[in-house]
């Protein structure tokens, strides 16, 4: 009951302020009156809790929310399934999707050739796809990994930049960096890099090239126009499966030029091999204050886009 309910019952109270029913803990018993419909949904919750304790997971306050906005939005898988979905563990620590979309995102990546994963800020978009490279890797499914970012900010012509390609670039690929960090040793990753078998670098160093059995990532996908989302996607070699991540709603881009994760999604879909997963404000797993930020911009942005058309 404890693994169940939380230390001090801590868990316990972040499900008794998210219901109006009554529950009472009676040594290995929970009571629950109310609402039938109430009583039915906090109970399927415990159900589905006491799955993951039986799978082998440690419930924290984190999956307690997530199974609770699961079963309040009826979605059509188990929350037990979706939260026990494990894609990689690095010392003690597991990465796995932790919301419907993100589930659905993650079984589009092993399942096709080319996915994009679209949606706002903290939704796991790019970490997930981080993670299956790197469990791609360990699974000799393929043989290097290449991530990359449009360094719009720096500018796409580095060559012609003074300094080190590191020093004018570094700013802009940490982000990918720091997600390699948490995913494996930093001996591991060191020796990946000297051998060329993990690869990390600016959008403009993918032209001329093909890439064989590698899992390639685009990040910050927004950022690119047509011509160079083009010129990514026919960078993919034999045996390599890519993942283009990108906020729409977000782009660096200068005035009046498209971009080309907007333009791609009107000519690839419907595609054999290719898959469109959209993450919304209910994928966040960052912060509560992250969701609720992203939320009110959604609303702003329909509110205006509906002023628009009036």
């Amino acid at each position: 009951m404890v693994a169940l309910l939380g230390t001090r019952d801590e868990l316990l109270r972040i499900i008794e302020k998210s219901f109006t029913c009554t529950i009472h803990v009676r040594g290995n018993e929970i009571a629950i009156s109310g609402e039938p419909d109430e009583v039915e949904s906090v109970a399927r919750m415990f159900e589905e809790l006491v799955e993951l304790l039986i799978g082998g997971q440690t419930i924290d306050k984190g999956m307690v929310r997530q199974t609770i906005r699961m079963v309040k939005d009826d979605v059509d898988e188990r929350p037990s399934t979706i939260l026990s979905d494990t894609l990689l563990t690095h010392r003690g620590r597991t990465i796995r999707p932790k919301t419907l979309g993100q589930k659905k995102y993650l079984d589009a990546i092993r399942a096709n050739t080319v996915v994009f994963g679209i949606g706002p800020a903290g939704t796991g978009k790019t970490y997930l796809a981080m993670g299956a490279a790197v469990q791609a890797l360990r699974d000799k499914e393929v043989n290097r990994l290449v991530l990359t970012r449009p360094a719009v900010e720096a500018g796409e012509r580095l060559g012609f930049l003074p300094g080190t390609l590191h020093e004018k670039i570094d700013p802009y690929l940490k982000p990918l960096w720091d997600a390699l960090h948490d995913m494996m040793d930093a001996d591991e990753l060191i020796a990946h890099v000297d051998r060329g078998t993990i690869e990390v670098a600016p959008l403009a160093y993918m032209r001329g090239r093909t890439l064989n059995n590698a899992f390639i990532v685009l990040d910050e996908a927004q950022n690119t126009t047509p011509e160079q989302m083009k010129m990514f996607l026919t960078r993919i070699g034999f045996g390599s499966k890519a993942v283009v991540t990108g906020d729409i709603s977000q782009t660096d881009l200068p005035g009046g030029t498209r971009s080309g994760l907007r333009v791609v999604r009107e000519i690839l879909r419907g595609i054999e091999g290719v898959a469109f997963a959209m993450l919304d404000a209910g994928d966040v797993v960052r912060h509560a204050i992250v969701q609720r930020i992203v939320e009110a911009y959604e609303r702003h942005d329909e509110q205006q886009r509906h002023d628009e058309q009036g």
